[in-house]
């Protein structure tokens, strides 16, 4: 499930794909739910969930610190859009024959030494979003298995910007 870098215009555009065996209304929860969103991506809160509404990147360094983000695009469990620093992340849900697939599409203005860091991490993210929808929750961040998908990433993005 390595995602797929491609430049369109002035912007990269990164995208994952995930198959899921499960009802859209299932992956939306984890997507939006706190209680469940926080068991695969432990810095994401929604607190206005809807278009124009908000989030947080809370820093989970015992500092109460965090970062607000707009939701730029919100359709229910279909389109959840929000900034990313100076990008964008958007999640779309489309139903299946035996499921789900559900895309992350993040836009990139500039590729930059973080952004296999970055990638890397919506890929650990997304691998444990799959594992709580089947049953499995992780308690700490494996970041020896972040550490290999950097390195993957680092190709990709290189392979990207040639």
């Amino acid at each position: 499930m390595l995602a797929t870098i491609q430049k369109h215009q002035s912007v990269y555009i990164a995208q994952f794909t995930c198959p899921l065996s499960h009802a859209i209304s299932e992956v939306w929860a984890v997507l939006t739910d706190n209680g469940k969103l926080q068991k695969w991506m432990s810095n994401l809160e929604m607190v206005d969930l809807k278009k124009n509404g908000n989030m947080r990147f809370n820093m989970n360094d015992g500092t109460d610190a965090f970062i607000e983000m707009a939701i730029t695009d919100y359709i229910e469990q279909e389109v959840l859009e929000f900034e990313w620093g100076k990008d964008s992340v958007r999640f779309m849900l489309s139903p299946t024959s035996d499921g789900s697939i559900l895309i992350l599409r993040e836009t990139i203005g500039q590729l930059s030494d973080h952004t296999p860091k970055d990638l890397a991490g919506w890929h650990i993210c997304l691998e444990q979003l799959s594992d709580l929808l089947n049953g499995i929750v992780h308690k700490e961040f494996p970041m020896e298995a972040w550490q290999n998908r950097v390195a993957e990433y680092t190709l990709l993005v290189d392979e990207a910007e040639k």
